[in-house]
């Protein structure tokens, strides 16, 4: 089992006192799975996407990836996971500024080891960012910039991928596209896909589909 979480939670403050955004969720993940996690605006998926890749940390239950338990990691070997092992999609596009497209890719590859030419060539063509390679990320519009940062984590051939909304700014033509790049790296590297999606045609081409409501899983 590549990812296994049990009995999360978490809290926010808010005005009027702690408002508890995950209350004993759970899932599992099996390296080669896609699963497409669904559920009402503000019902916390991002938020359980930051805590299984290590951005946030949880108030209580465990989670546990590649053999390794996450909620007992400091800031430190929880940044090398995400260098190593997991590749977060974002909302936001989080691209260096003063690098091009190509050395965006390049150098968030080069993290978790020598990048592989072949598949970052296929990668920018597939996404069609071929004549935006030199460009800067503000010369870019907000799709061109989301299939780089696509790019980007893809490149690295990480053993999971987690993404929030990615085609979100994205044509249904695109977001096919992208969708299909990721599938091929779960085919081609045994990796494991979590994506937060409210599109109904996309979460149907995962192969299990999980609802949070209320803070749980179902």
């Amino acid at each position: 089992m590549l990812l296994e979480v049990e009995n999360l939670e978490k809290s926010y403050d808010g005005p009027s006192g702690p408002v508890r955004v995950l209350q004993g969720a759970g899932l599992t993940l099996d390296a080669g799975q896609t699963l497409a996690l669904t559920g009402e605006s503000g019902s916390g998926k991002s938020t359980l996407l930051h805590l299984v890749g290590g951005l946030d940390t949880a108030d209580g239950g465990t989670i546990r990836l590649d053999g390794q338990e996450v909620t007992g990691m400091g800031d430190r070997p929880r940044a090398a996971l995400r260098r190593t092992t997991v590749g977060v999609i974002f909302q936001q596009f989080n691209l260096i500024p003063s690098l091009t497209v190509a050395d965006n890719i390049t150098f968030h590859a080069r993290l978790s080891g020598p990048p592989d030419a072949h598949r970052v060539a296929r990668l920018t063509k597939a996404l069609g960012l071929d004549d935006h390679l030199h460009k800067y990320p503000e010369n870019l519009s907000g799709g061109q910039q989301q299939r780089a940062a696509i790019a980007r984590t893809l490149a690295a051939r990480p053993k999971l991928v987690l993404a929030d909304e990615p085609t979100g700014n994205l044509d249904e033509a695109t977001a096919k596209t992208v969708l299909d790049e990721m599938l091929d790296l779960v085919t081609e590297t045994g990796a494991a896909l979590l994506m937060v999606t409210h599109s109904d045609t996309l979460a149907a081409r995962m192969s299990r589909r999980i609802h949070l409501s209320q803070g749980r899983l179902a």
